[in-house]
């Protein structure tokens, strides 16, 4: 387990010293996501405690949309 800590760590060390803001938060029992942001794009890496890391990456096609795409989400993914 020290050693799947300490790949977090120097991960962090490494976005430290880039310069880079991330957020930590739990993903699913047992592991940590590291969330960043990059022009265009959003990566989200997990350290799970078993030593495994996956990086997933969102990438925008730079399309912008106005206010009336809010009203879509919230039909499409709103609560009753």
């Amino acid at each position: 387990m020290q050693n799947h800590l300490r790949a977090l760590i120097d991960f962090l060390y490494r976005l430290d010293e880039q310069k880079v803001r991330y957020t930590l938060s739990g993903d699913v029992r047992g592991s940590i996501m590291v969330g960043f942001a990059y022009p265009g794009e959003r990566w989200e890496v997990s350290f799970y405690d078993d030593g495994q890391i996956r990086v997933e990456i969102f990438r925008s096609d730079g399309r912008m949309f106005d206010e009336s795409k809010l009203a879509e989400f919230f039909e499409k993914w709103g609560k009753d």
